[in-house]
Parts: C-alpha cells; sequence; structure tokens
C-alpha cells in the first residue's frame, strides 16, 4: 500500500513539474511569438510547429506556453485568497465555537448557497470586468466556504485533545496553540484540499475565460473558446489546449490522491 501509495504522489509530481516547468519556460522564451500572425494558417500538428497553427498563423504551442501561465497564475492567486481567509475562519470558529462559530458559520452558509460561477459572476459585475484582480478576488472570495468547512472540522476535532488541553492549562496564548500545535497537524487534510481547490480555481478561471467574462486573452480558457469557432478547419487547437488543460489537472489531482493516502496511512 505504501509503494502504491508514493506511486500516485510520485506520478503527479512528475506530471505536474513538466508543465510548471514548460509554463515557466513559456514567461522568458517561446518558439514563436504567440501573438505574430502569418500566412501559415490552420497548418497542422509537426516538428516546426507541435500543435499547428490557428486561422491567423499563430504558433499554438507557443499560445499554450503563454496561456498556461496566465491560467496558473489567476489559480494560484485564488488559492492564496481563498485558503487564507477560509483557514482563518475554519481555525476561528473551530477553536473558538461560540457566538464566533454561529456567526462565521452561518455567513459561510449563505455564501455556499450561491452556485459557484453565478457567486463569481456577482461579485465580477460589481467589481467590474477590466482588469485580472477583480477575476482573482472574486474567484476567492468563492473558494473561502469550502476552505473554510473542511479547516472548520479538523480545528474542532483537536480542539479537547490531550495535548492541545496541556497546552491552555500551561498558559499557552490561543495564538500559539493554533499555530504551533494545531495547524501543523491539520496539514493531511488541509494539504489534499488545497490540490483540490487549485483544480477547481483552474476550471474556473477556464470557465470565466471561456465565457469570456474577463479580458485575459492568453489564458487557456479564453483559447479553447476560439478553438471552438474553428474545430473543423483547426481541431487541433481544441485538442492541444484542452488537454493541456486536463493534464494539470489530472497531474494536481494525482498529488492530491497521493497526499489523502499518505495521510490516511500516518493516522
Amino acid at each position: 500500500m505504501k509503494k502504491r501509495m508514493n506511486g500516485y504522489l510520485l506520478a503527479g509530481l512528475i506530471l505536474t513539474g513538466i508543465l510548471v516547468g514548460l509554463t515557466l519556460l513559456g514567461i522568458f522564451w517561446t518558439p514563436w511569438s504567440p501573438t505574430a500572425q502569418s500566412t501559415d494558417r490552420f497548418l497542422p500538428p509537426s516538428l516546426n510547429h507541435l500543435f499547428g497553427t490557428d486561422k491567423l498563423g499563430r504558433d499554438i504551442f507557443s499560445r499554450v506556453l503563454r496561456g498556461s501561465g496566465t491560467t496558473l497564475a489567476v489559480a494560484l492567486q485564488t488559492i492564496v485568497i481563498g485558503g487564507c481567509l477560509g483557514t482563518l475562519v475554519g481555525a476561528v470558529t473551530g477553536y473558538f465555537g461560540g457566538i464566533a462559530d454561529e456567526v462565521l458559520m452561518r455567513l459561510n452558509d449563505v455564501l455556499t448557497a450561491f452556485p459557484s460561477i453565478l457567486l463569481a459572476l456577482l461579485v465580477i459585475s460589481l467589481l467590474g470586468p477590466e482588469n485580472r484582480n477583480n477575476l482573482v478576488v472574486a474567484l476567492g472570495l468563492v473558494f473561502i466556504p469550502g476552505f473554510a468547512r473542511v479547516t472548520r472540522t479538523a480545528f474542532a476535532s483537536l480542539r479537547d485533545v490531550n495535548y492541545i488541553t496541556s497546552a491552555r492549562l500551561m498558559g499557552a496564548s490561543n495564538k500559539r496553540i493554533l499555530l504551533l500545535h494545531m495547524l501543523p497537524n491539520t496539514t493531511r487534510v488541509l494539504l489534499p484540499a488545497l490540490t483540490i481547490g487549485f483544480n477547481n480555481a483552474v476550471l474556473a478561471e477556464a470557465s470565466m475565460s471561456f465565457l469570456r467574462i474577463t479580458p485575459l486573452e492568453t489564458s487557456l480558457g479564453y483559447m479553447l473558446s476560439e478553438a471552438q469557432g474553428m474545430f473543423s478547419a483547426a481541431p487541433w487547437y481544441a485538442l492541444g489546449t484542452g488537454l493541456t488543460i486536463a493534464a494539470l489537472v489530472f497531474g494536481v489531482g494525482l498529488i492530491g490522491e497521493g497526499l489523502q493516502r499518505l495521510g490516511k496511512e500516518a493516522a
């Protein structure tokens, strides 16, 4: 069992590492300019153009490399906002309980009652779709309830264990107990939740860009939307872009599965 669990984690790290490495490479170098147009339109995949070209003669592989950077950046920023705020809310409600638990979790339930995409659209309509930061804030708010529920459960289960009670009796502050005693012991729950949240953030960004809610023309979702209109002439556009999204989600999903299995083994 241990060998199989390590296999999930190893496979996920390798696949995700390759994709992240190519994405970082695309920030500094691409085989062709992602925006340069030419007369070589609708060329099929070849050694010269790995993913072919689109209706404007742009190299699709170069655009995927650049678009992956945008998608990854939005997903990471979304998880930072949603993960940090959600973990804070969950830690406070799970540890203190009482009025804080009732108020914050009822607010959390209100956010959960809205469909995630609808809530994101509502926030974007209030902030305006003009830039990427508004999309990050909108998606970050959408992910707060999920992280809050997971964290609340984890902290509540540790609140009355012996070593926490001992630390409290020895005069340890609540801040010290939360950060040094409880948070490290919830990582086996939080880390898999982060991988799931990251995958959901990637898909959410791709969905919003696919619908062209925000002007992220270099994101994978936007390119997939472009590919929809030329599927009959250049099916490789949708295939290359879609497989990149699928491979990224699959790789991070393998990491999450491996972490979950390791956590169960440690427990």
